[in-house]
Order: structure tokens, then C-alpha cells, then sequence
């Protein structure tokens, strides 16, 4: 699927594919290699370029090849099941054209519609990467925020009761916030490679930049340096806490199982007196009319008392 957009003075028009004009914005997602072909035909764009965000394990990085450059992040992606993820945006840049390239329907992308038209222009298409760029990096803070938020929440439910569920929540917080971490890396050296692009000129002139667009790049390179010193705070953060509810939870099982102990040695006591008692031999008292209740008073007594030398050894 895809559609194909050009800025105009009212808003956003929508075009088919052949009206594609100069300065158009062609938004893919998850598209068929029928529609790969047409608009790799329709644009001269490389194929390879197209299809470098369909796989899910592809690294950030920044490929330039004659008059095309392709920029690949990695961008934040919640998924149905309230677990966060990242999965690569492609961003190429033609002479008369911008193209993003995405596996799912993302909320970076979402974000430049007809509602907000007037905060973006499909013909500056440096301006309008280091916008993506900028709205990526916005929503990782988002998200990480949410995930600190969850976490405390978590926290203060475990302090309360164990529960597996609970647990397997925060271990999914912990996955979200790996990804991110190396998601995060990975665009910080592309943002950063840009810097250098600009200052060298290796990318000719595909990306001009103006002093307008130099304060967005800085700013989405501030973004994301924010991004990864928080969310690798929050990962040792996450980590020690899973340690530390680790231990709790082993501590808690020798609790029981001390607390199991002793009670077990305490019925013990009465059961093996029963058991001498009660066996088909001469045993004491085997005439004495009040027999039962003073080997049972005995009993309880050991019982009893065995029960406070191992309180006050704290094995309960």
C-alpha cells in the first residue's frame, strides 16, 4: 500500500501515480514487490533502496548512491499487546522526490497529515527528514516515559504480593528498553553522520541545508542523546530491580520453607509419642485409668515447648 502526497497552499492533495510530480512524498507500507516495481519504475528509484526497511533486522545506517541517498532508522513501535518494539523506517531521498518506506503503519509518520500540513512541506525535503527524524526521537521520550511510569506502578504492586504476571510485565519493560537502547545507538550515529554529510558535502546536493534546518538537526541530536542517557539509566534502573525482586522472591521461598520446617518438627513430636504408645507391647501407664490424657499433656508440652526454643531461634 501506498499513497502519494504533495504540499500545496490549502493542505495536503492526494495524487495517483501518474501525476507524480516533483516534490512529491510517497508513503509505503508494507507493500506488495508488484507495487515495488512500479515505483521503483515510476521514480528511477533503486529497488534496493525500497526494500532495505522491509526486514525487520536491518541497522540504522546512511547509503548514497548517485543522485539518491537512503537514510535507515529505527524507529519506536507499540505493538497490539501494550509491548513496545522498533522496527525500521526508510527515508529516501531523490532529486524530485522524498520517499518513507515502513513494514507497519508507525505513529512517527502518521504524525505528518493534512491536520498539521502547515508544520511541514513535502518540497524541503531536508527539513521535512530532520522532522521525521525529529518526531522519531519525540516519541522515543514518549514512550520511555510511559515505560517509567508503568514501572513504578509495577513497583508498587510487587512490594505488595509476587505475582508471576506482575513479573513477566516488568520483564517486558526490560526487553522494550534493550531495544530502545540499541535502537537509539544506531540513529545517534546517523544523526551524527548527517552532521558530518553537511559539513563535508559528501552528499552533494540532495540535502541542503539551511540555518533553519542546521538548529533542527542539532535539536534532533540533542533529542536522541537525551533518549539514550534515559533510557540507560532506566535499564540499570529495570535491571536492579529485577535482581533485587529476584532475592525477594528467594528469600521469601526459605521463609516458607523454614517456616515448614518447624511446624513439621512440631507435629513430629506428638506423632512419634503416639506411635511409642501405641504399640501392642508393655508400655508405662498402659493401666493407669488417666494414661491418654498424661501422655497427651506430655506431648503438647514437648510440642509446646519446642515450638518456643524455635521461636526464639526465629524460624518462624
Amino acid at each position: 500500500m501506498y499513497k502519494i502526497l504533495k504540499s500545496t497552499p490549502n493542505g495536503i492533495d492526494e495524487l495517483e501515480l501518474e501525476q507524480l510530480e516533483k516534490g512529491c512524498w510517497i508513503d509505503i507500507v508494507s507493500p506488495s514487490p508488484e507495487e515495488l516495481h512500479e515505483i521503483a519504475a515510476a521514480t528511477k528509484i533503486q529497488l534496493d533502496f525500497l526494500t532495505a526497511a522491509l526486514d525487520e533486522e536491518e541497522k540504522s545506517r546512511i547509503e548514497t548512491e548517485d543522485d539518491q541517498i537512503l537514510i535507515l532508522v529505527d524507529i519506536p513501535f507499540l505493538r497490539s499487546n501494550k509491548d513496545y518494539d522498533t522496527l525500521p523506517l526508510g527515508i529516501i531521498i531523490a532529486e524530485d522526490f522524498i520517499v518513507t518506506v515502513c513494514l507497519e503503519p508507525n505513529a512517527v509518520v502518521a504524525d505528518f497529515s493534512s491536520y498539521n500540513h502547515r508544520f511541514f512541506s513535502t518540497f524541503k525535503k531536508t527539513r521535512f527528514l530532520f522532522q521525521i527524524l525529529y518526531k522519531s526521537a519525540t516519541l522515543y521520550l514518549k514512550y520511555i516515559r510511559i515505560i517509567i511510569k508503568r514501572t513504578d506502578e509495577l513497583e508498587q504492586h510487587l512490594r505488595k504480593s509476587m505475582e508471576n504476571s506482575e513479573l513477566f510485565n516488568l520483564l517486558d519493560l526490560q526487553k522494550s528498553l534493550t531495544y530502545f537502547t540499541t535502537s537509539l545507538r544506531s540513529n545517534y550515529i546517523v544523526t551524527e553522520k548527517l552532521l558530518r554529510l553537511r559539513s563535508t558535502n559528501q552528499s552533494g546536493h540532495l540535502i541542503k541545508l539551511y540555518e533553519e534546518d542546521e538548529d533542527l538537526l542539532e535539536d534532533v541530536i540533542i533529542e536522541y542523546k537525551q533518549a539514550i542517557e534515559m533510557v540507560e539509566m532506566y535499564s540499570h534502573i529495570l535491571n536492579s530491580m529485577m535482581e533485587v525482586f529476584a532475592s525477594i522472591i528467594s528469600n521469601n521461598l526459605n521463609l516458607v520453607m523454614k517456616f515448614l520446617a518447624s511446624v513439621t518438627i512440631i507435629l513430629a513430636i506428638p506423632t512419634t509419642i503416639g506411635g511409642l504408645w501405641g504399640m501392642n507391647v508393655p508400655v508405662p501407664l498402659e493401666g493407669n485409668e488417666f494414661g491418654f490424657v498424661t501422655i497427651t499433656s506430655i506431648a503438647l508440652l514437648i510440642s509446646v515447648g519446642t515450638g518456643y526454643w524455635l521461636w526464639k531461634r526465629r524460624m518462624f
